[in-house]
Order: C-alpha cells, then structure tokens, then sequence
C-alpha cells in the first residue's frame, strides 16, 4: 500500500474537533474531582466550627488565594502538556510564585516572632495530619484529572502526570481549608506544601505508566 492510500484509509471518517473540546472536558473532570474532594472532606473531617469567624480574617483569605492561585497555573500547565508541542512557557513561573510569596511571608513572619514562638508557628497543632489529609482529598481529584488526560494526546508523560497531580493537591488543599484551623505563613509554606508535593510526586510516577497511548 502507497503511503498516500495509507494516509486516505486513515483519515476516512474523521471530522473536525469540536472547538474547545479540551477545555470542556477538563470542566467535566473538575466538576466530578472538585466535589468529590470536598464530599469526602466533609465526610471524614467536617467543616471547622469556627469558619464563620475565620472568614472575616485576611490569614484565612490569604490562606485560599495561596490554593487558588496555585490550581490556575496547575490548570493551565495540565492544559497545554495534554496535547503535544504546546510550550508551557512563562507557567512554570506562574506555579512557582505562590509558593515563593508564602515563603517569604514565612519568612517575615519567623523572624518578626519571638524565638519561643518560632517553632510553634511552623508546627501549629495538625502538623502530623495536614499533609496527609490534603493528599487524601486529592485523590477524586487525581483520578478525574488522569481520566481527562488519558483521552487526550499528552507526549510529555512524566511533567503531564506531575501537573496533573499538582492541580489536584493544590484544589485539595483549597478544600482541606475549610476544614483546617491553621493560618501561619509558617505552617502553610511547610505542610501545604508538602502535601501538594505528595500528589504531584505521585503523578509524576504514575503519569508514564497510566497516561501512556
């Protein structure tokens, strides 16, 4: 068979992509992983009593922009490695701003601290649970954000399966706030932190294995 026979026979049928297929099935998969994580929050967790109060403080606020901020350029990221030869480009950036902001609102807020208080604003009450608990919320997340890009043409398998698992934990821990009594910058550059790296980790290792085509 002739190499123009061959490419005619394969593309018999197709039809155009509908516009903003894309982003209209990653809407889908976050409007499934979203309340999922935040049915599962309520069911293992529950809201934190005192939210209504929190809510009137900027440490709370702060606390949500760092999450949200953080999922946009996650979403953003995902978006573009889900079909190959887009640039991530200036995103990379995007995603490293939030979590460089709150680290210097660490900063600032351990070294205007009394030295005895240091270690308490970075431990908080929850720190053995915190990270643990935004991984577990990322879970509906992750596995609605994987199913999204399975369907799609991802080539950089490794850095799509990290950005995917980055927009889950950063949605997660946008989430587990409304459960979590803790606001230190100090506590949030460390355990938030790390609990969305746990998911990205994660991501990154099974992105290769599950996102393969």
């Amino acid at each position: 068979m002739k190499t123009d026979e061959l490419i005619s026979l394969l593309a018999t049928g197709a039809a155009p992509v509908p516009a903003h297929a894309v982003g209209r099935r990653f809407a889908l998969a976050l409007g499934l992983g979203l309340p999922g994580a935040a049915l599962l929050m309520l069911a293992t967790l529950g809201l934190r009593p005192d939210l209504a109060q929190a809510a009137t403080e900027s440490a709370f606020w702060m606390k949500l922009a760092f999450a949200a901020c953080l999922a946009l350029a996650g979403l953003v990221a995902t978006e573009r490695l889900s079909r190959p030869g887009i640039r991530v480009g200036y995103v990379w950036g995007a995603m490293a701003a939030p979590v460089l902001a709150l680290w210097l609102a660490a900063v600032v807020a351990l070294t205007t601290a009394a030295p005895e208080q240091r270690l308490g604003l970075i431990l908080g009450d929850t720190w053995k649970s915190c990270p643990f608990n935004i991984a577990m919320l990322s879970v509906p997340l992750c596995i609605a954000t994987f199913w999204c890009l399975k369907d799609l043409a991802p080539t950089r398998l490794a850095l799509a399966g990290a950005s995917s698992g980055l927009l889950s934990g950063a949605l997660s821990a946008l989430v587990y706030a409304l459960h979590c009594p803790e606001s230190a910058a100090p506590f949030l550059g460390v355990w938030y932190v790390l609990g969305i790296a746990i998911p990205t980790l994660a991501g990154a290792l099974l992105g290769p294995r599950i996102l393969r085509w």
